[in-house]
């Protein structure tokens, strides 16, 4: 198993950087499958005979399990090197389908929980961080293009899994699949099928990965030329790190950011057809896939962007005009469909975005000496907020409906809080300052070792 250590990735002279970003996108191609489950809840409900909420939350343990796995596994992730980490997320990943599956011919919905929840989960939160540090290793002269291409794969994956799904429920199933006849008996074929195919693409990926050979940089890139008053060539470790305001700002800006992105992806559907009344269930699918298409597109635009305008201003842009586009929705949003389907496409966008410039921006703040598990550990922002978004939104839908309301005015106050969730965001982003320098690895080794000439000058004294 030698051939996963770290020292047998270094890449040999003349290796092509632009080979890191397939194999990084062939890992969040694979789990960003996870998007996609929901095409199984209707299959699944009928296949265990339970609620849609017992279903759902196979979905929320992954993405709580996404959260802590990253943020308890980012050292193991920076110290063993992407290979290893890749292969552990393609184990992880694919066990998850294999014990999910055992659980549905079983009849035990509990080990669809342990599977594709708990073990699948670990392998998302793995896989999503494994390539982070190597690309911004690889591009420190365009992290955010680099980190961008990368996690703009984690949100397409689910524009390759649904029809994937989909296609292999209907080619699986006994019989033609109809409304009140899901396909039970094609979900074990179709969850096999996927971790067999999820298996080789994961590990193409952690076979082309290579990390770059010691003081390897780009040709013409001088780092001292690309400093700024955020953007630093000086390291803080993960474990300092957590210790800084930066970090807890970040944290927080994350939060809002992905909780009201959240808030409009939980409900898309319904919600278009509240605003809308002559909006059928196939037009709705649509929408959602406009949506998500403005995800995926969202994650490497408006990363790309922040190499050129800078990380903060980004992130102004991503919480500000979000906020001013949330209320234009509430406002305005009923005027036209297509006014609707713009605005909420280019929130959607921020919110892709903001996912794919945050590993940029911890890199900015604290260097590239453990910014995978300092992004790791970052996550437990996307946990709180997957469970918080679809919490706001679906509590506050189900008092409103039970007082009555109905259409637009279903939504309007989630969305209206969703402004507030923006710009706390901003004003958290706002308050980014440099990281103080007695927390750089550089300082704090020079101070350590003054302590230790002081201690054993008095020792030799004595």
């Amino acid at each position: 198993m030698s051939f996963l250590d770290r020292e047998r990735t270094v890449a040999p002279p003349g290796y092509s950087r632009w080979l890191i970003p397939p194999a990084a996108l062939a890992v969040h191609l694979s789990i960003g499958q996870v998007y996609a489950f929901s095409v199984f809840n209707a299959p699944l409900e009928a296949r265990f005979g339970t609620s849609a909420t017992a279903i759902a939350t196979i979905f929320s343990i992954s993405i709580v399990m996404l959260g802590l796995s990253a943020a308890f596994g980012g050292t193991w992730v920076e110290r063993n090197g992407p290979r290893k980490a890749m292969a552990l997320s393609a184990t992880c990943w694919v066990t998850g389908f294999l014990v999910a599956a055992l659980g549905v011919s079983t009849n035990q919905l509990w080990l669809v929980y342990l599977g594709y929840g708990v073990i699948g989960g670990i392998g998302l939160g793995i896989g999503y961080i494994s390539p982070v540090s190597t690309l911004i290793k690889w591009f420190p002269d365009r992290p955010g293009l680099a980190t961008g291409i990368a996690i703009m794969g984690f949100g397409g994956g689910a524009l390759l899994a649904s029809p994937l799904s989909n296609q292999l429920l209907a080619r699986y199933a006994s019989q033609p699949i109809g409304e009140t006849t899901p396909p039970t008996d094609a979900i074990v074929p179709t969850f096999l099928t996927l971790a067999a195919i999820y298996a080789v693409m994961m590990a193409l990926g952690a076979w082309v990965i290579r990390v770059p050979a010691a003081n390897w940089r780009p040709d013409g890139w001088v780092p001292s030329e690309h400093t700024s008053a955020l953007r630093t060539n000086a390291n803080v470790s993960a474990a300092n790190a957590i210790k800084t305001p930066q970090f807890w700002l970040l944290w927080t800006v994350l939060f809002c950011n992905v909780t009201a992105g959240i808030g409009i992806l939980a409900q898309a559907a319904p919600m278009i057809q509240g605003f809308f009344a002559e909006i059928d269930a196939a037009s709705a699918a649509g929408y959602v896939g406009v949506l998500s298409l403005c995800n995926m597109a969202g994650r490497i635009v408006w990363s790309s962007t922040s190499d050129i305008i800078g990380r903060k201003n980004i992130y102004i842009v991503y919480l500000g005009v979000g906020a001013l586009l949330y209320l234009a929705v509430v406002l305005v949003g009923q005027a036209s469909t297509v006014l609707f389907v713009a605005l909420t496409g280019v929130i959607l966008s921020f919110y892709g975005g903001g996912f794919a410039t945050i590993p940029a921006y911890l890199k900015d703040l604290f260097g590239g000496y453990q910014v995978g598990a300092i992004h790791g550990r970052l996550l437990t922002a996307w946990s709180a907020a997957g469970v918080a978004g679809p919490l706001i939104v679906s509590a506050i839908l189900d008092a409103r409906r039970g007082a009555g309301y109905e259409g637009p005015s279903l939504y309007t106050l989630s969305l209206s809080i969703m402004v507030g969730v923006l710009v706390v965001g901003f004003l958290a982003n706002l308050l980014v300052r440099p990281v103080d320098p007695r927390f750089h690895e550089e300082n704090r080794s020079a101070a350590g070792r003054a302590d230790l000439a002081a201690a054993g000058g008095e020792r030799s004294t004595r």
